[in-house]
């Protein structure tokens, strides 16, 4: 089974831990959401405007490569536009045979329209209920707490998650710029949510070093990491993240973009998975990283080595990573299992 096609890849059951909303949209759509909307974009040619929105070479970190947000959320501002953007982006997702996704977005980046933060959420939700009908995909949003915004912004975001945590809100992050934007001026928002038993998620070690993310695990208690590329860097860090099975959802094409590495070759990606850290792949932003997790996995085997064996045991980490209830993750690995094997995937009992 060690044929391994970028088309054999797509046709595996896979789950996406970190993709967002704002970062995902169709180019189609945006033009026409603009239209819908009187919103002036810099270009109305679909091949122009991908150009200017996908992070090319010239990006040079990742506060130039968070640019191109200015642009997708200036049309995310009426609940029409976010409900028609969050099943756009789980229909393509299922599209690639993805079975669980869990989709962030920060609410406070979608008022400028007048809507209020129940509005903005309460729109996401109504996508995301109508893509589960309809599409074999379940799905689960994150709040997004931003790193450069106030912590008492951070603190309502909290409230409002903790409000919607039976109704589709199954963890809360904190996002943005790490540097000069310590996560532990918002743990009292991370207080409140760990207090009502919330998932947490935290950006950290992507554009700073592990310094982030050791605030994100001791100061704010994430039961995951985004990114993690720089964890490396601290030895013992690792280990704790190792021996605690904190999972890091990795980034590779957007790492890559936002400098977080010097080049694909020095990601260290496959030097986490050999060392038994808990490695997901994910795409970041579909639209603004120009990729789909086909593209990703596809690295992981062509530029990295991952073998047939490692691949199945990539994806089955994304399914046990996830913020589902203990039975219904179960029943889903389960399933995905059941899957891979008749494709020729078989997965030992000795890694689960």
């Amino acid at each position: 089974m060690e044929n391994l096609t970028k088309e054999f890849i797509h046709s595996l059951p896979k789950a996406e831990l970190h993709c967002h909303l704002d970062g995902s949209m169709r180019v189609e759509t945006i033009i026409d959401l603009a239209k819908q909307q009187g919103v002036k974009l810099p270009e109305t040619d679909p091949q122009k405007l991908e150009h200017l929105l996908v992070a090319g070479p010239w990006c040079e970190s990742l506060v130039d490569y968070l640019k191109a947000f200015d642009i997708t959320t200036s049309v995310l501002q009426t609940t029409e536009a976010l409900t028609r953007a969050t099943y756009e982006l789980a229909e393509d997702a299922a599209n690639e045979n993805i079975r669980y996704i869990e989709i962030r977005f920060s609410p406070l980046l979608h008022m400028k329209g007048g809507l209020n933060l129940t509005d903005v959420i309460d729109a996401v939700i109504k996508g995301k209920e109508k893509a589960e009908r309809e599409l074999n995909i379940i799905i689960g949003i994150i709040v997004c707490g931003l790193r450069h915004f106030s912590p008492d912004k951070s603190l309502t975001l909290a409230e409002l998650s903790v409000a919607y945590k039976n109704a589709g809100v199954v963890g809360f992050d904190l996002a943005g710029a790490e540097e000069n934007f310590p996560a532990k001026d918002h743990k009292e928002a991370f207080y409140l949510i760990v207090n009502n038993n919330i998932n947490t998620t935290v950006h950290a070690g992507e554009a700073y070093g592990p310094e982030s993310i050791h605030q994100a695990i001791h100061y704010i208690s994430a039961n995951r990491i985004g990114h993690g590329t720089r964890l490396r860097e601290d030895g013992d860090l690792l280990n704790y993240i190792n021996d605690h099975r904190i999972p890091l959802e990795m980034c590779i094409t957007s790492n890559v973009q936002t400098k977080a590495v010097k080049d694909l070759q020095s990601h260290p990606v496959k030097f986490y998975f050999n060392y038994g850290i808990r490695v997901t792949l994910n795409t970041d932003n579909r639209l603004i990283s120009g990729t789909t997790l086909t593209d990703e996995y596809w690295l992981a085997v062509n530029e990295f080595g991952f073998n047939a064996r490692e691949l199945k045991y990539l994806i089955i980490n994304g399914f046990k990573s996830a913020f589902l209830p203990h039975k219904k993750k179960v029943a889903l690995i389960k399933s995905v299992m059941k899957e891979m094997e008749e494709k020729g995937l078989k997965i030992s009992t000795e890694y689960m």
